[in-house]
């Protein structure tokens, strides 16, 4: 197996945010595959709306019950998620409000880990080519800094195929395949994209991957 894993020195409890299925489940599969324990945190409020929120979770905890992996269904707290990026409903993608956004949810994910004794985080979201790995591993760094036996896992999931493999199992899976971000702006501004060029609007669970609409 060429994409062996191996927690950092000194790490034994890893707390993996998820942000969705086809994100997680390379990461997911190689942490089984390197006989490294761990447990699924889905904390993401941000996504909107709600029932696009639970396709994402329900597809995540399918692929998690399949490799018996234990799944945080954490709270859905929306408003508090619209409170911290107020203002900044005009910032485009891998601005500041994705920067509040991943503040947000790491931090939850730490307090978390912390409570209940895990040493080490990370999250799904940097496998992404769409997310800036740099900021999206600052906002994982400070969550974890203010708790002395927490460290976030900066490990770049991209490198060996990452990517690669993330879309092969999103395909043999037939994960259900999001065409935005997940908030609420982001569905306007792809709404918005959509129209400018022709498309029809995004519409909320049509589309899976393996399927001829979506490939």
């Amino acid at each position: 197996m060429d994409y062996q894993l191996q927690l950092p020195t000194g790490k034994k409890r890893l707390l993996l945010h998820s942000c969705c299925a086809p994100c997680a489940g390379d990461l997911m599969q190689r942490l089984v595959d390197s006989d490294i324990t761990f447990v699924i945190y889905f904390y993401n409020p941000n996504i909107h709306p709600q029932k696009e929120y639970l396709l994402r979770k329900d597809e995540n905890k399918r692929f998690a019950d399949q490799h018996n992996i234990p799944m945080i269904d954490a709270d859905y707290d929306v408003k508090n998620w619209f409170d911290r990026t107020k203002g900044f409903e005009l910032t485009p993608e891998r601005g500041q409000r994705c920067t509040h956004c991943f503040d947000m949810r790491f931090e939850h994910t730490a307090a978390y880990a912390a409570k209940h004794g895990y040493d080490l985080i990370s999250s799904s979201l940097g496998i992404s080519r769409w997310k800036n790995m740099d900021q999206i591993n600052a906002c994982g760094l400070r969550a974890a800094e203010p708790y002395e036996a927490l460290d976030y896992w900066t490990i770049n999931w991209r490198k060996g195929g990452g990517v690669k493999r993330m879309s092969m199992i999103s395909h043999q899976q037939k994960f259900y395949q999001q065409q935005y971000c997940g908030c609420v702006y982001s569905l306007r501004d792809t709404n918005n994209r959509r129209r400018r060029n022709g498309f029809p609007r995004v519409e909320i669970g049509k589309d899976y991957y393996g399927e001829k609409s979506c490939d």
